[in-house]
């Protein structure tokens, strides 16, 4: 049988330091309530700038063909694309516009917004 004054890990009872716990403990610490700095989602961000600016070079071209700059055989092929450029176009301002506010610190604007692609 072994000795009553040694640990479980061989270390003596009177060698094992204690310490009083403080009466206005309540169970928390400080680091769980401080806040990470955001991680930047560069590909999220990267996509967003190609859907922008491909939809603003469908809406370009799409006005353009609307207009009569460039001779079409069938005016009612024009349409889509301007539909599509505008589809492509506002997720990728709306995206932009989230991570332009969030890297200028205002407040609501977080980069937490923009799903991340990882």
């Amino acid at each position: 049988m072994p000795a009553r004054n040694t640990v479980t890990n061989g270390i003596p009872n009177s060698k094992v330091r204690y310490s009083k716990l403080a009466n206005d403990d309540d169970g928390y610490i400080d680091l769980q309530f401080k806040k990470t700095p955001p991680k930047v989602p560069y590909k999220a961000i990267a996509l967003a700038t190609v859907l922008f600016l491909i939809g603003s070079l469908l809406i370009i071209i799409g006005g353009l063909l609307q207009a009569g700059y460039f001779h079409v055989q069938h005016q009612d092929r024009t349409i889509p694309v301007l539909i599509i450029g505008i589809l492509v176009f506002l997720p990728g301002f709306y995206h932009l516009r989230i991570a332009y506010y969030a890297s200028r610190g205002y407040r609501g604007y977080s980069y937490d917004d923009i799903p991340d692609f990882d």
